[in-house]
C-alpha cells in the first residue's frame, strides 16, 4: 500500500474502538464521581457529615439475638452492631442452603417416581411454593402459622425440664465447657472424631475402586467419634457443663435460644429454594443418558443404589451451576427478614442503624460490600467443588 494509499488513523477501526472505550470509561467515572459529590452536598446541606467515625460510638439500642458476639446496652459500639448484622445473616443463609439442598434433593428425586402419588404431590409442591412470592410465604408462616400455633412463655411445651417452645422461639440447654483438662481431651476427641470420619470415608472410596464393593465408611467414623467422646467423659469428671433455660415472671432465660423470627425466616427461605433446587436436580437426573439407566438396571442395582452410585454422580455436572445460583438468592433474600424483624444485616444495619445516625452513604455501601463478599465467596467454593466433581473426560 502505498503512502497516499494509508487508512487515516481516525478512521482505523482498531484505533476507534479504543477511541470509544476510553469515552465510555470517561463518562462511567464522571457518572460515578457527579453522584458521588452530589451525594456528599444534599448531606452536609442536612447537617449530616459523612465517614466512619460514627463506627466507635455506642449504639443507643438493644439487640435481642446474638448468639456468637456479646452486646451490651449502652456500651457496645456501632462497628460490633454492624459484626452481628453479618453474624446473623450468614446463621440464617447457612442454615437454609444446608436444609433447601436436603430437601431439594428429595423433591426432585421424588419428582421422577415411578410412584404416582408421590410424584404428583412433589409436583403440586414445587407449583405451589415456586409460584408464590417469598415475602408472603415468610409472613404467612410467621404470623399465621407458627405464632398462632405455640402457647406463651408460661404455658411452654416443654421436653422434660430443660427445652422450652413457645410463641418466643426454641430453648436449649447450652453446653459450656469447664476450665479442666477434661475439656481439652473432649475438644481433640471430636477434632479426631471428625478426621477418622474423612479417613474412612477417604478408605471407603479407594476399597470400592479397587474391589467394587464399599464398606460403610461414613457409619465407622461415626461410631470411632463417638467411642472416642465416651471414653472422655469416662476418664476426665465433667468435662462439660450445660446452662439450663429457667421460666422468669415474663419470658425464659439462659440457655440457648432460637428465636421464632429466625425460624420462620429459615423454613420459608428454605421451603421456597427447595422447589428451585429440585427442578435443577430433576433437570439433572433426566440429562442422564437412558442407556446408564438400563446398564445399571441390567446389573441388577436397586433403584436407590442405581441413583447413589451411577445416576447422581453423572447429574452433578448439571445441577451444580444452576444451584450456585439459589444459593447466592437464598443469601440475599434473608434481607426479606424484615418483615418478621430478625436482626440480619439489612434489618439491624441499614434499617435500625441507618435511622439512628443517618449516616445512608456508608452504611448502604458497607452493605453492599458485605452482600457482594458474601456472593463470591460463595460461588468461588461451589466453582471449585463444581471441577472437583465433574466427570473427567478420555
Amino acid at each position: 500500500m502505498s503512502r497516499n494509499n494509508r487508512i487515516p488513523f481516525y478512521r482505523n477501526p482498531v484505533y476507534r474502538g479504543i477511541a470509544v472505550q476510553i469515552t465510555v470509561l470517561a463518562l462511567v467515572l464522571w457518572a460515578l464521581y457527579t453522584i458521588f459529590t452530589n451525594t456528599v452536598a444534599n448531606l452536609n446541606e442536612r447537617g449530616i457529615q459523612t465517614g466512619f467515625g460514627f463506627l466507635t460510638e455506642t449504639a443507643p439500642f438493644a439487640v435481642g439475638f446474638s448468639p456468637f458476639i456479646d452486646y451490651k446496652l449502652g456500651e457496645t459500639p456501632y462497628w460490633v452492631v454492624f459484626l452481628i448484622g453479618i453474624q446473623n445473616t450468614i446463621i440464617v443463609s447457612v442454615l437454609g442452603i444446608l436444609a433447601a439442598t436436603i430437601l431439594g434433593f428429595i423433591v426432585g428425586v421424588a419428582r421422577l417416581s415411578p410412584n404416582f402419588l408421590l410424584s404428583r404431590f412433589a409436583s403440586v409442591y414445587v407449583e405451589i411454593f415456586r409460584n408464590t412470592p417469598l415475602l408472603l410465604q415468610i409472613m404467612f408462616w410467621n404470623f399465621a402459622v407458627f405464632l398462632p400455633l405455640f402457647p406463651g412463655p408460661r404455658e411452654s411445651i416443654t421436653v422434660g425440664e430443660e427445652i422450652f417452645l413457645n410463641n418466643r422461639g426454641l430453648y436449649l440447654p447450652k453446653p459450656i465447657l469447664t476450665e479442666s483438662v477434661g475439656a481439652w481431651a473432649l475438644l481433640a476427641a471430636v477434632v479426631m472424631g471428625i478426621f477418622a470420619i474423612f479417613a474412612f470415608n477417604r478408605w471407603a472410596k479407594a476399597k470400592q475402586y479397587h474391589t467394587g464393593y464399599r464398606p460403610p465408611g461414613r457409619l465407622y467414623g461415626l461410631l470411632t467419634l463417638v467411642v472416642l467422646v465416651f471414653l472422655v467423659f469416662l476418664i476426665f469428671p465433667a468435662p462439660l457443663s450445660f446452662e439450663i433455660p429457667e421460666l422468669g415472671r415474663f419470658n425464659l432465660t439462659g440457655g440457648i435460644q432460637v428465636p421464632l423470627p429466625l425460624f420462620s425466616l429459615w423454613f420459608a427461605l428454605t421451603t421456597y429454594t427447595a422447589a428451585f433446587i429440585a427442578e435443577n436436580v430433576r433437570g439433572g437426573i433426566n440429562s442422564v443418558s437412558k442407556g446408564q439407566t438400563e446398564a445399571a438396571a441390567s446389573l441388577g442395582l436397586k433403584r436407590p443404589t442405581m441413583l447413589r452410585l451411577v445416576i447422581i454422580p453423572q447429574a452433578m455436572r448439571v445441577i451444580i451451576p444452576p444451584t450456585i445460583s439459589q444459593y447466592l438468592n437464598l443469601t440475599k433474600n434473608s434481607s426479606l427478614a424484615v418483615a418478621v424483624a430478625y436482626e440480619e444485616l439489612v434489618n439491624l444495619w441499614a434499617g435500625i442503624a441507618l435511622n439512628q445516625t443517618g449516616q445512608a452513604l456508608v452504611i448502604i455501601a458497607m452493605t453492599i460490600l458485605v452482600y457482594e463478599t458474601l456472593s463470591l465467596l460463595t460461588s468461588g467454593i461451589l466453582n471449585w467443588y463444581n471441577r472437583r466433581v465433574q466427570v473427567v473426560e478420555r
